[in-house]
């Protein structure tokens, strides 16, 4: 699509060109509607509650045909209309929930806050109303309404610190459809290295939410490689309507993660070794970082951590968190690194910097 072409989509709807996710919203609609009427629907009906031509309808109902067996039946009241309805043995049954397990999933909902004010965080947040809805309900027995007072309010993760994608909702509802349709997508992003920005080509395999962010796993058609993509980078994002691209049969996503260690691949393998006082012994013991960590316990009832990582970046920052409580003893290249860190860090509490000399005219 050129400029030109593009500029006068942008016009149909303020801010940005209209994703595809929309017209996938009124797809979902669609299936639903099909589902909640048995006897089926003419297209004129279907067109009305989603606000549509019967020509959009026609095309609407041929994407739904991939997902579910439709069938056309002749309207018995009026002649020479035809319903369409899902064929009964393709129709969903419903998901039967004990209260325990209401109770496990609602306490996760809040890994997805990041993703409010999207439409994809619309539609979980319809199941999460749903699952509240069977968690409140009053229980049976001697306890009921009292051993699980309010139990979905108090079993729940809390996210550290989650970005904020509120201006993101149109890229993440783009990216999350065509992670799904497994289908191209092509978006502007920016290189955290170079900060330069590029059109770019994605085959996104998978969508991950990882250290409360969201990233894409794909392979970028420009560079002929799988790489890792952050949410935040990206924008103008547009999903192939026409095209489908293949998920590879090996893909794994844990092949792209470090586990705590962030998503930064290296071809390069570094042992890593790490010392740890008494003092933090127990919270070390309590955490599985990586999966190929080995703990050693010490003599004077410290830890050592031994693990191998490809890139070095994140593992740094985590370390610095242990302050002097963690010593790294390999390898020399990430001693090196904390370091440099460090003396870093001591250099803006140094004599003559500026914080240090007003604190001393305050006292």
């Amino acid at each position: 699509m050129d400029r030109r072409k593009r500029k006068a989509s942008s016009s149909l709807r303020p801010g940005r060109p209209p994703g595809s996710f929309t017209q996938h919203r009124r797809l979902d609609h669609l299936k639903r509607l099909l589902e909640q009427h048995p006897a089926g629907l003419t297209l004129e009906e279907i067109a009305e509650q989603l606000q549509v031509t019967t020509r959009s309808v026609r095309r609407y109902l041929k994407e739904a045909g991939k997902d579910y067996e439709l069938e056309r039946l002749p309207d018995r009241s009026r002649h020479g209309l035809v319903r369409w309805r899902v064929r009964p043995s393709e129709l969903p049954r419903n998901v039967r929930l004990r209260r325990t397990q209401a109770y496990a999933l609602l306490a996760a909902r809040k890994v997805f806050e990041l993703m409010r004010g999207s439409t994809l965080y619309e539609e979980i947040d319809e199941a999460i109303k749903q699952l509240q809805a069977l968690a409140q309900r009053p229980g049976r027995g001697p306890n009921a309404g009292v051993a699980d007072a309010r139990l979905h309010e108090r079993f729940v993760y809390l996210p550290v610190a989650p970005k904020d994608y509120s201006k993101k909702t149109e890229e993440l509802g783009d990216l999350f459809q065509a992670v799904a349709d497994l289908r191209p997508l092509t978006c502007r992003y920016r290189s955290v290295r170079s900060n330069v920005e590029e059109r770019i080509v994605i085959h996104p395999y998978a969508l991950v939410l990882y250290k409360d962010a969201i990233y894409c796993v794909g392979f970028h058609t420009g560079r002929g490689e799988i790489r890792t993509f952050a949410l935040d980078r990206m924008r103008d994002t547009e999903m192939s309507t026409l095209e489908r691209f293949e998920l590879p049969a090996d893909f794994k996503v844990e092949d792209y993660f470090q586990g705590q260690f962030g998503i930064w691949r290296s071809q390069e393998r570094h042992k890593v070794v790490v010392e740890f006082d008494p003092s933090v012994a127990d919270l070390v013991r309590s955490r599985k970082v990586h999966a190929t960590q080995k703990l050693k316990e010490l003599p004077n009832k410290g830890v050592r951590l031994t693990m191998t990582i490809g890139d070095l970046k994140e593992v740094t920052s985590w370390l610095l968190g242990w302050g002097p409580t963690a010593k790294v003893i390999e390898p020399p290249e990430l001693v090196e690194r904390m370091r440099a860190e460090l003396e870093g860090a001591l250099a803006k509490y140094r004599e003559g910097d500026p914080v240090t000399v007003v604190r001393k005219q305050r006292a």
